[in-house]
């Protein structure tokens, strides 16, 4: 009898697995063929790179989480919770629904956040849905953006690159010139596109940028809150870096070395620039906001 009692404990440490993988595979049913189809598509543009990226990290998170899935099914939860999870996923799949026959993305994409969350208040209950919040939280950024914010945002944000940009240059004796988006720099003439307002930009670098936070766990608020913060404008100043080197290389170097292979690796930099702006700036503040010593507990 004695020798069956480990065998026996550790099936019953892995009987709440039983409960999720209906879910997993209820999971993978629905959005396996979301992925699929932004995989040959969306993901395959600049402006939505980052999604395998946001989608990688994600199962990442939860896998760190993963003893929220194995706890003991004593702690069952409560009416409420219960009662919030189903009203969560019923909406998020009638949100799934309704993207996937009309062909919405930011509904489908967007209704497996309701819908996991559901899932988690239905089976754990609260404490798990909070232990899981970042990752739940991170799946934002997969979705793609409205596209009244994308015109509302792009044409402003363009104006702006357009007149620093000409004035850095002019200021450093480059013969340029602009009317409106257009700038004229010597012989060639560039039309700062809408991919290069950064609107996407920010929106992938704010994605870092968080689980940059997240990762570190810094115990200054003020810390977090300033970086927080700084993450929209150091995304706006490396995008004007971007298009000021690229008309650096257009003036050089010519209009198809431009808008070539260097017009392309000016994107991935900008990404970099970005994130080294940011741990540059998290280095700083650490000489004004260090960190505290964590408790045994909070560690």
């Amino acid at each position: 009898m004695n020798t069956l009692a480990p065998r026996t404990s550790a099936l019953d440490a892995l009987a709440p697995l039983n409960i999720w993988w209906p879910i997993v595979l209820g999971l993978l049913v629905l959005y396996v063929p979301t992925y699929w189809m932004m995989a040959h598509g969306l993901w395959n543009s600049d402006d939505y790179a980052h999604g395998p990226i946001v989608l990688v990290v994600t199962l990442y998170l939860i896998w760190q989480q993963r003893a929220v899935f194995l706890r003991d099914a004593g702690a069952a939860p409560t009416r409420g919770e219960t009662a919030a999870g189903w009203v969560l996923l019923v909406l998020g799949l009638l949100t799934y629904a309704v993207g996937r026959s009309q062909e919405v993305l930011l509904l489908e994409v967007g209704s497996q956040i309701p819908v996991i969350l559901g899932a988690l208040l239905i089976t754990l209950g609260l404490s798990a849905a909070r232990a899981l919040w970042f990752a739940l939280f991170f799946l934002l950024f997969m979705v793609p953006l409205p596209g009244f914010v994308v015109d509302t945002a792009t044409g402003p944000l363009k104006q702006h690159i357009s007149e620093i940009a000409e004035q850095v240059l002019y200021a450093a004796g480059y013969p340029i010139a602009r009317s409106g988006v257009t700038l004229t720099v010597g012989q060639y003439q560039l039309l700062v596109a809408d991919a290069c307002s950064g609107l996407h930009s920010m929106f992938s670098l704010s994605a870092m940028g968080l689980l940059y936070l997240y990762l570190m766990q810094r115990t200054s608020v003020a810390r977090n809150l300033i970086i927080m913060a700084a993450i929209l404008p150091i995304a706006f100043a490396a995008n004007i870096v971007r298009v000021i080197v690229l008309i650096l290389v257009t003036y050089h170097m010519g209009d198809e070395a431009g808008q070539g292979f260097l017009h392309g690796f000016a994107g991935i930099m900008l990404f970099v620039i970005g994130l080294l702006f940011l741990f540059a700036l998290d280095g700083v503040l650490g000489f004004f906001f260090p960190d505290r010593p964590r408790g045994r507990s909070q560690a």
